[in-house]
């Protein structure tokens, strides 16, 4: 990644920027901490460089926790790290990176119109990085709840720190899971993780190990079905609040309650058996419109596949610009990329899933439309997407299109040969303001080129076996 010229002194969001971070670190200073147990001496550096404004001072504090994170810290250290200590460090630091290693307007926009979208007094679920820090940054008081109540789903099950962290919080105003209510959700999710081991039907990713002489839950899978059970418990706990999703990983439940709510997705009271029309053409018309000066207005919804791989080999992967009616510095960085392809990803999966799951064929044929449609908005938003690819894949496979499957999975590999390996990067805020990344020794590329080449491989014998 290239050096960027970002500063918080120069940034658009300046001023609501510092006033997050006043309020972040007022937070911590009202902690109460156990006698003998003061700050550890990098966490206290962070928090006194964010209130002088001592910026190059914070982002130094940043690298060094994380240095500190990779390395292990000592056992015989003397302090202690509270939940609201870290919450603060990670929200704080997470979003001053969003904004020194992206694309400052995009990431303003992606922000500001999230917020604008959702009616206050309502409670939010932030899954993605950006989703999370820019809108709770940008907000008028995440302390507060002001304009809405802002939870990652991600964390949820986290009792001991980012539960207590909320109820700090938002206790008494809305209801955040206890920790008997965590202890509770796991272990009706391990039950029925075993009556579902003896009939044979784990779904993939679910473990059960045995530890000990007994078994035990593995896997990621098992803590995001544990936090899907508790922001369940959320919502019905919550009657009078209305509830929005910015979705990280799918979780089953939502889906019948879901719908398209701008950038967003709205989490509805009552199920909803079919997407009313209306509701789905405001939603591609939003899109269209909302992505057409990032991108260009060329893709609409009868535009053919060949034509869309004919852009993406010509613009990402060769550079060729000419004729192209889009931002070329919206071509220039990965992460607005992924943070709005991550958006329109997840709005084509509710496409999907209805499509899957509705007995009428009429149905079934109009939300396949609209989830191709999405997720090759999504594709093109960014390309090197590891799910806006595998999610349209799976969709051309379901319709028996394999020649098309191949194309994608083709261009996939194409360009993830070309782009940079995305590796753990760490910015750093120099004395003249300007920002550089620092990344770890030892990071190692991503997986997905081989992941893709690997499908590639199988959509070909299975092509051969037609």
């Amino acid at each position: 990644m290239e050096k960027s010229t970002w500063s918080l002194e120069r940034s658009a969001a300046a001023s609501e920027s510092k006033r997050f971070i006043a309020q972040k670190c007022a937070q911590v200073r009202a902690e109460t901490r156990a006698p003998g147990h003061p700050q550890s001496p990098v966490s206290s550096a962070f928090f006194s460089g964010a209130e002088r404004g001592d910026w190059p001072g914070v982002f130094e504090a940043i690298a060094a926790m994380h240095q500190a994170m990779r390395e292990g810290s000592s056992r015989d250290a003397p302090w202690a790290v509270y939940p609201v200590e870290w919450a603060v460090v990670n929200e704080v630091g997470a979003t001053l990176e969003e904004f020194a290693m992206g694309e400052e307007k995009y990431a303003i926009a992606f922000a500001r119109d999230i917020i604008n979208s959702i009616p206050p007094g309502s409670i939010y679920f932030g899954g993605t990085d950006s989703g999370r820090f820019l809108v709770t940054a940008l907000s008028g008081s995440h302390v507060k709840g002001e304009p809405f109540f802002t939870v990652t789903q991600n964390a949820l099950a986290d009792h001991r720190s980012y539960l207590r962290y909320l109820r700090g919080m938002y206790g008494g105003r809305i209801y955040v899971p206890t920790e008997e209510d965590v202890t509770r959700a796991r272990a009706d999710y391990e039950q029925d993780v075993r009556r579902r081991q003896a009939e044979g039907r784990l779904l993939p990713g679910e473990m059960l190990e045995e530890v000990g002489g007994k078994l035990e839950l593995r896997g990621q899978m098992s803590v995001w079905a544990i936090n899907g059970l508790l922001t369940r418990l959320m919502f019905e706990k919550n009657p009078e609040r209305e509830f929005y999703l910015e979705e990280s990983f799918p979780l089953s439940w939502m889906y019948p309650h879901l719908s398209p709510h701008g950038l967003i997705l709205k989490i509805n009271r009552q199920p909803l058996p079919e997407l009313p029309s209306e509701l789905v053409q405001r939603d591609r018309e939003y899109w269209t419109s909302y992505i057409g000066p990032m991108i260009g207005r060329w893709l609409t919804f009868d535009t053919p596949l060949q034509e869309l791989l004919a852009f993406l080999d010509r613009v990402y992967l060769n550079g060729n610009l000419r004729g192209f009616a889009g931002d070329p510095q919206y071509l220039q960085n990965e992460i607005p990329q992924r943070s709005f392809s991550k958006l329109r990803s997840s709005i084509g999966g509710l496409y999907a899933w209805h499509a899957q799951n509705s007995q009428s064929p009429g149905e079934k044929e109009r939300m396949l439309k609209e989830a191709g449609f999405a997720f090759r908005q999504a594709f093109v938003l960014c390309p090197t997407s590891p799910e806006a690819v595998l999610r349209y894949i799976n969709l051309l496979v379901g319709q028996k299109r394999l020649d098309d499957a191949i194309l994608l999975a083709e261009a996939g590999v194409r360009l993830e040969e070309k782009s940079k390996p995305a590796h753990e990067i760490f910015s750093h805020i120099q004395e003249d303001g300007s920002h550089k990344p620092m990344v770890p020794s030892g990071a190692n590329p991503p997986r997905v080129l081989t992941q893709l080449g690997s499908l590639l491989e199988q959509l070909k014998r299975m092509k051969a076996r037609q």
